[in-house]
């Protein structure tokens, strides 16, 4: 995979900008100068840590043994006591059906009188490793090559468990805030206790900043800041032609089978050059930053000669506006098939949203528009599926302000605010349960981390530098205090 080309990055906070306007502190011994001496000298060890945890195949999907994912939980709590923190507990809550979730660590610190508290999240479950042989080395055995280390959950997210880590060794004893580490233990499988796990704990969890490693970076070597995550409407749509299969010789001609009428519904979601066309939908202002489109179909994979769709920047349509996509559909295999005109055929449909979307809005005018757009007078039944809201960091908070100094720090350049065309559902469930909180989404992957696919990576330099910005912000955080 190539890395996309920025246009011209978003405009970042000059690197003497404090929170709340504040004059930067003297050098001393939790200068820039020194908590980077300090981070190149643990950085080592937070490798190794790293390569630990890869080892472990903690895979939550539930036809992996969970035993894994039990150890790896085992190790991080491990890890955050060799960090300084007495209060490590492995927690869970339950599922719908009474069964416990998987293994949560929240290792917790008390704030200084007057400072605040600081949540750091990340995920120690992964992604099943998929076709061994398409890796080039074995999945969970981490191997460098080329400054990246590879490795199933390499980037997505033991990266963010040991940065996190990393972080708070190098500032030890000089850590002025309050810090609650939360790693999760069923991310890839979709969060199913999270919001039970937040109203089961919620004192114990309760930050004025939350800081969420699971995100990615602009490229190698320019980091990012993510301030926009689409949100989601999921539905199945069925098109209902006849009460029965019928022969197509006989009827067929007067007749459209169940999956011709459903691709015509389909189609109407977009217009002739790819946009979507459900009315109601809205979309947010376009990304001050673009992909270059070579790079982009490189990344993509997109064939030679497939036009790509939509309409204005490639960042706008991958960020700020809806996208719809048929993600699956049910009628009869090719194997399977027999000279009939099909009864039913239903598809489910995956709608991205716009920052600023309701999505129970979005929802009503997905279902309108499929409605009123029945074929033939064709019956469509909807039905409802997940629903997940959309995201928009303030770019300007004082929380986000410390951030784009202490990465600016870290890289030498300022970062780019980057969208994320999918959803990360957990977002806006802490904004319910914490809406005071600050919220900073931030992350160690790039372009060519492949994160769920096979040679699963992360640039060991990047890392290393997302070790120092993280201790810069706690830093300046308890120093704001």
């Amino acid at each position: 995979m190539t890395s996309p080309t920025p246009a011209e990055p978003a405009s970042a906070a000059p690197t003497s900008a404090v929170p709340g306007g504040a004059a930067p502190s003297p050098a001393g011994p939790t200068s820039v100068e020194r908590l980077r001496e300090r981070t190149a000298q643990e950085f080592g060890r937070v490798r190794a840590d790293l390569e630990a945890l890869v080892r472990i195949p903690s895979v939550s999907n539930a036809d992996f043994d969970q035993a894994h994912v039990a150890a790896s939980a085992a190790a991080v709590g491990d890890l955050l006591r060799g960090a300084g923190f007495d209060d490590v507990r492995i927690l869970s809550a339950q599922r719908a059906d009474g069964r416990p979730g998987a293994p949560a660590v929240v290792a917790r610190r008390p704030a200084p009188a007057g400072a605040p508290t600081v949540l750091l999240y990340a995920h120690h479950d992964v992604q099943p490793p998929g076709d061994e042989s398409s890796w080039s080395s074995p999945a969970f055995e981490p191997e460098e090559r080329d400054g990246r280390l590879y490795g199933r959950g390499a980037a997505d997210d033991k990266a963010g468990v040991v940065a996190h880590v990393g972080a708070l060794r190098v500032l030890g004893d000089e850590l002025a805030v309050g810090v609650t580490v939360f790693v999760e233990g069923e991310e890839e499988v979709g969060s199913p206790t999270f919001t039970d796990f937040l109203r089961t704990y919620r004192d114990e969890l309760a930050a004025d900043v939350i800081v969420v490693a699971d995100s990615s970076n602009w490229r190698v070597g320019v980091p990012g800041l993510t301030t926009s995550l689409r949100g989601l409407v999921d539905v199945e749509v069925e098109v209902a032609v006849v009460d029965h299969a019928i022969h197509s010789g006989m009827f067929g001609g007067a007749i459209l089978d169940a999956p011709t009428l459903l691709a015509r519904l389909i189609a109407t979601l977009h217009d002739d050059a790819g946009d979507v066309a459900v009315a109601g939908l809205v979309s947010a202002p376009d990304p001050t930053v673009d992909y270059d489109e070579q790079s982009f179909r490189a990344d993509s994979g997109v064939l030679d000669g497939v036009r790509l769709a939509g309409t204005g920047p490639l960042t706008a349509r991958l960020w700020t506006r809806p996208a719809i996509s048929v993600i699956g559909f049910d009628a009869p295999s090719v194997a399977r098939a027999s000279n009939t005109i099909t009864p039913r055929a239903t598809a489910r449909l995956s709608m991205r949203i716009a920052p600023g979307q309701d999505p129970v809005a979005a929802h009503t005018a997905l279902r309108a528009h499929l409605e009123a757009h029945a074929p033939f007078g064709a019956r469509v039944s909807v039905s409802d599926g997940e629903l997940g809201k959309a995201f928009q960091a303030p770019t300007d908070s004082p929380a986000m302000t410390a951030a784009r100094w202490a990465f600016t720090q870290a890289w030498g350049t300022d970062p780019v605010d980057i969208g994320i065309g999918g959803s990360i559902p957990f977002i806006a469930d802490l904004l319910e349960v914490y809406p005071g909180a600050a919220i900073l989404v931030t992350g160690v992957e790039d372009p060519d981390s492949r994160a769920h696919g096979s040679d699963e990576s992360v640039d060991l330099g990047d890392l290393e530098r997302v070790v120092l910005a993280e201790a810069l912000l706690l830093d300046r955080l308890g120093r704001r205090a």
